[in-house]
């Protein structure tokens, strides 16, 4: 039979796993939402540049 503190141990260890997986599923969706964020700025300047361009009849 396993003593309470190996018990305790192993249920920690495996809490810090759990942990760590979340934090990093986290932060891969936290980078894709920014990646997602950018490139849409990216459009959108360029279209608001190239709708200035046809604006200016110089």
């Amino acid at each position: 039979m396993k003593s309470a503190k190996l018990r305790a141990e192993a249920q920690f260890t495996a809490t810090q796993k759990k942990s760590d997986k979340v934090l990093k599923e986290k932060e891969r969706l936290r980078k894709e939402r920014a990646d997602q964020l950018i490139r849409l700025r990216n459009l959108r300047l360029k279209s608001e540049g190239s709708d200035k361009k046809g604006a200016d009849p110089q």
